[in-house]
């Protein structure tokens, strides 16, 4: 099965040494040579552009930024038109539902099935090849592609085209949310007098423990804050849980006010920071309260 790979970056990269490792003929394309071409020494074969890589392909992954940038790919780029009948294209970005299930469409008329299939697990997920993979679409699809899917983590099919994404903006709403309740409390613990670290420690294993905690929850300990989740694309995330809801006539509070604090924190010039430095947002806005209001 011979597979492209459309977009090399902190994901990409990663999932195609995954696809590599595991026996895959694997090509790849991606805006910034550079960072296809340094796939290269893992075995991929790198391409000059998206049409040339999936020449010949049965399966077209893609991993770009948002649903602009997917579609600019696959039908202004000519991705889709030099594709032949019977291929599939898995999108593993992040995108609205509405987009996927238009993607979905237009790629039918065609006779190229299609896959929103996002992911969930981060860097650490793709590299170690444990990724959560939600996947939209037709279940005789998903299951012909169960050897590619399983080199990658564990797939789920959780409905028709675009429920994949559905299930991807759920999945951000409640990143969002623990990493801002993970953030507080870690103000709480310092301004108390304890050990962030320590209490890190003391609550694993209990009812808070989470991913979130886990690895989020060591950056904040740490203050590593170099971009596994860029902050500007968990708001792209929070801006389409919110536009869904609106669409469905949903009140999301909480989801809400992460969603603010993220776009003042995207505004600030944080932007490529990861999505765990919210917590120097959460700080610095306590720092400008003046004391007597705090009580």
């Amino acid at each position: 099965m011979k597979i492209a790979f459309l977009g090399t970056g902190l994901m990409g990269a990663p999932m195609v040494r995954r696809l590599l490792a595991a026996g895959f003929p694997v090509t790849v394309w991606n805006r910034a040579p550079e960072k296809a071409q340094a796939l290269a020494s893992d075995g991929a074969s790198v391409a000059i552009g998206p049409v040339q890589a999936v020449a010949g392909a049965d399966v077209v992954f893609t991993m770009l930024s948002d649903g602009a940038a997917v579609a600019d790919v696959i039908f202004a780029k000519g991705v889709a038109e030099n594709l032949r009948p019977g291929a599939v294209i898995v999108d593993t970005s992040s995108i609205a539902p509405h987009l996927a299930r238009e993607h979905a469409e237009a790629l039918a008329s065609r006779g190229i099935a299609h896959v929103d299939c996002p992911v969930s697990g981060g860097v650490v997920g793709a590299e170690a090849g444990t990724l959560a993979l939600m996947a939209g679409g037709e279940a005789e699809v998903i299951t012909r592609l169960a050897a590619v899917f399983a080199a990658l983590g564990r797939v789920t099919h959780v409905g028709p085209s675009g429920a994949g994404q559905v299930c991807k903006l759920a999945n951000q709403q409640i990143v969002a949310v623990t990493i801002g309740a993970v953030a507080e409390a870690m103000m709480l613990v310092q301004a108390g007098g304890a050990d962030r670290g320590k209490f890190r420690e003391a609550i694993r294993g209990g009812f808070a423990e989470s991913r979130i905690l886990e690895l989020h929850g060591a950056r904040m300990v740490e203050r590593d804050f170099a971009p596994g989740g860029p902050s500007r694309l968990q708001l792209k995330d929070l801006d389409a849980v919110a536009a869904l809801a609106q669409s469905t006539n949903l009140t999301l509070p909480l989801t809400e006010m992460v969603r603010g604090e993220f776009a003042e924190f995207v505004a600030s010039g944080h932007g490529d920071t990861d999505h765990s430095g919210l917590l120097l947002h959460l700080e610095e806005m306590n720092a400008a309260i003046p004391a007597e209001e705090s009580k």
